[in-house]
């Protein structure tokens, strides 16, 4: 098992742990005063992490966007209250982003900002968003349009939970880590290449790519917590893989749509001149393992384009994408739209080139 991993921020220090017993760790670390936000799913899947959480304040949420709203988590905060929840005791959350999302914001407003901790039950979540700081929730309609930075004291990850994940969650956290090792570079990339494959069924390699993909992490949000600079190459793939979200009404899994958004940075990146061919094809041969037999709609291009327009990464009018020169230099850029770009896209999308384009 690896070391437990600290990571710096402005509100001190907090560590990741992983544990091969979720429920001894969590029966050590419960206090009384503690009030626990689990995924109803995730309860009914672990009858005795549910044994748990029902002889203590909770309350269970099925995940999804509504309950990611402003408005769903007046409730949350009106239970809070009730009970007299006070800065002695820690909001808890077990499940995935959703959970990891309403629970740090009503962390990070409540009483001006209480204590959590996080359990992250997707492959996604403990791989990636479990640290970073970041909360974003939902408003009138509009995702993630409100939020702000607020990471936990503790993050426990116990890879048993990804046992009981679909396929498509399990791809879809691999194709988060693929563009931490891209960024990170050549000794990185070599290193996870003949893992990935691996990992769909070594619940020990998995852990190990984890392990790394938060390190890879760890490191940037230690310079640039705030996303104010250098973190923003960590938006590789994302550009692209949000508007394929968009486009595709989310549809398809976001780290699916981010191995898928890689190769798109990449072909523009070769266009322009950036990037060689040999390492597009390179990068694209781990990425298809990620998104292959995904079953992906077809793609609406003018939604897409209104989608990439509309990214939060954006200043102004211009749009902002990642693009690289090569593993491990990774650059912000803007994207002008010229007609080339535009024939390239969609020709991308049209011709569903991240199915057969070697």
């Amino acid at each position: 098992m690896s070391e437990p991993l600290k990571v710096l921020s402005y509100r001190g220090e907090y560590v990741v742990e992983q544990t091969d017993n979720i429920i001894e760790a969590l029966q050590k670390e419960l206090q009384d005063e503690d009030f626990i936000i689990a995924d109803a799913n995730v309860l009914e899947l672990y009858p005795d992490l549910a044994a748990i959480v029902a002889d203590r304040p909770h309350r269970s949420i099925t995940p999804s966007e509504e309950e990611k709203s402003y408005e769903a988590l007046i409730p949350v905060i009106r239970e809070l209250i009730e009970r007299r929840f006070t800065k002695a005791g820690r909001l808890i959350a077990i499940g995935g982003g959703i959970i990891q999302d309403i629970t740090a914001f009503i962390a990070s407003v409540f009483m001006r900002g209480v204590d959590w901790v996080f359990v992250p039950t997707t492959l996604l979540a403990q791989c990636d968003s479990c640290i970073g700081s970041k909360t974003s929730i939902n408003f009138e309609g509009y995702k993630n349009q409100v939020g702000g930075f607020f990471p936990p004291r503790l993050i426990l990850i116990d890879k048993s939970f990804l046992a009981t994940l679909p396929p498509l969650e399990i791809r879809s956290g691999l194709g988060e880590m693929l563009h931490y090792f891209v960024v990170s570079g050549e000794e990185d990339f070599a290193w996870a290449s003949p893992l990935i494959p691996q990992a769909f069924s070594d619940a020990d390699i998995m852990q190990e790519l984890v392990h790394r993909s938060l390190s890879i992490k760890k490191a940037m949000i230690e310079i640039d917590e705030f996303d104010k600079g250098p973190r923003n190459v960590f938006n590789y793939g994302h550009s692209f893989g949000h508007a394929m979200e968009s486009a595709l009404n989310y549809t398809v899994p976001h780290g699916v749509a981010v191995s898928i958004g890689i190769d798109m940075a990449n072909t523009i990146s070769v266009k322009e001149g950036l990037l060689d061919e040999a390492t597009r094809l390179r990068i694209r041969q781990i990425a298809k393992i990620i998104w292959d037999d995904t079953n992906i709609d077809p793609i609406d291009v003018d939604r897409f384009i209104a989608a990439l327009r509309r990214d939060k990464k954006n200043e102004g009018k211009d749009i902002k994408v990642i693009l690289t020169r090569g593993l491990g230099d990774t650059f912000k850029t803007d994207l002008k739209f010229t007609n080339e770009i535009q024939e390239l896209i969609s020709s991308y999308l049209t011709d569903r080139k991240w199915e057969n384009d070697e």
